[in-house]
C-alpha cells in the first residue's frame, strides 16, 4: 500500500502540473507522461535540497525562500524532462499557482517521513 500511495501522489501532482500548464501561458507541459516525470524530478530535487539545506528551503516549506526554490526547480527541470518548456517568469507563475492549489489540495512529498515512516 505504501508504493500505491506514492504512485497516487505522483499522479495527482502530474494532474496539477497539467492544470497549471493550461492556466499559465509561459509554462507548457507536453502531456501526462511529461507531467508525471516533471513531478518525479521536482520531488527528487526537493528531497536532495531538503537533505542539504533543511526543510525550510524546500518547495514544500513555507515562505519566500521555499517559493523561489520551487520556481528555480521548475525552471531547471525543463532541461531534464522532455516536453516541458517554461520561461523563468512562467516558472514563478507556475510555482505561485501550484502553491495556491496546494492550499486546497495538499500533496505531500513522497519522501516525507511523517508518522514514523508509516501512513
Amino acid at each position: 500500500m505504501h508504493l500505491l500511495g506514492h504512485i497516487v501522489r505522483f499522479i495527482v501532482s502530474a494532474l496539477v502540473l497539467m492544470f497549471v500548464s493550461f492556466i499559465v501561458p509561459a509554462f507548457k507541459v507536453g502531456g501526462f507522461w511529461s507531467a508525471f516525470f516533471l513531478a518525479l524530478v521536482i520531488a527528487i530535487a526537493a528531497w536532495v535540497i531538503e537533505g542539504i539545506f533543511g526543510k525550510k528551503i524546500t518547495p514544500f516549506g513555507r515562505g519566500i525562500v521555499g517559493f523561489i526554490t520551487s520556481a528555480v526547480i521548475i525552471w531547471v527541470a525543463q532541461f531534464v524532462v522532455s516536453g516541458v518548456s517554461t520561461s523563468f517568469i512562467g516558472a514563478i507563475l507556475a510555482a505561485l499557482v501550484i502553491g495556491i492549489i496546494d492550499l486546497f489540495i495538499p500533496v505531500k512529498t513522497p519522501f516525507e517521513q511523517g508518522n514514523g515512516g508509516r501512513e
